[in-house]
């Protein structure tokens, strides 16, 4: 509770002034709704914006899970040979500064314009790839030096050297990549959605742009609320995982 409480108290005081505000000043519900016309929406809206919020988290733990295991074995695989590695990391940070908008149509051409989903779950992968990628790495490097002196004075095989030593030592690097590649799956999910021009997906996305074309301020926020919530769940969960893992080392 004492974790919980200030933000809890937080947020009621702003969604108070934010009310008080609307109601006040007669501001126009298609340019900000109060928070009690978001709720209402929330309501009313709840089976389909829960159809759409299940699809878009669907997809954005597929590009996770694809993120990670491709980020994950990738670095594992460069980690062990530094020309590998030097070859590479700008081809990583080349894919990480693209913008995801920029590949988006090639992405959608190459998944087949029947299947949109699957290009929505690709960019939202590549955009979660470098955290996991560059965090794997940057902690399969970070072991105590004199412990790999030690592991080379006893003669200890590359695999030995990986699972006793280098893997433990990645471990919290490559929990801190998946917490933020967590969020990133998110963004990448939703901002794919938008840019593959297609509403076949149906995720929370496409109802964004359903309810922002029809001028229906109260339905955008209350899907973005629902997007917020998705984020904080997935980093919960994230999260949740670091501390097993860290009572499991400890």
């Amino acid at each position: 509770m004492s974790r919980l409480l200030p933000p809890l108290l937080l947020s009621l005081l702003l969604l108070a002034v934010w009310e008080i505000a609307c109601r006040s000043l007669q501001v126009p519900a298609y340019f900000l709704p109060p928070p009690s016309a978001v709720a209402v929406s929330l309501v009313e809206r709840a089976p389909l914006l829960a159809g759409s919020a299940l699809q878009t988290f669907r997809m954005a733990l597929q590009a996770l899970l694809a993120a990670t295991l491709i980020g994950g074995g990738l670095a594992l695989a460069v980690s062990m040979n530094r020309p590998a590695e030097r070859a590479v990391r700008p081809l990583a940070v080349a894919l990480q500064v693209t913008p995801v908008v920029a590949i988006a149509p090639l992405v959608v051409i190459w998944s087949g314009l029947d299947h949109p989903d699957r290009a929505v779950v690709a960019l939202a992968a590549a955009v979660a790839f470098f955290p996991i990628f560059s965090g794997v790495l940057t902690g399969l490097k970070s072991a105590e030096p004199d412990l790999e002196r030690l592991f080379d004075l006893y003669g200890a095989s590359p695999l030995q050297r990986l699972v006793r030593l280098r893997a433990p030592a990645a471990l919290p690097f490559a929990l801190e990549g998946l917490r933020v590649a967590a969020g990133l799956a998110v963004i990448g999910a939703v901002v794919a959605e938008f840019v593959s021009g297609s509403g076949a997906t149906q995720g929370l996305a496409w109802r964004l742009l359903e309810a922002g074309n029809r001028l229906r301020t109260a339905d955008m926020l209350a899907a973005l609320v629902c997007l917020m919530a998705m984020g904080l769940a997935l980093n919960a969960g994230v999260a949740l995982l670091e501390r097993r893992c860290r009572a499991l080392l400890a």
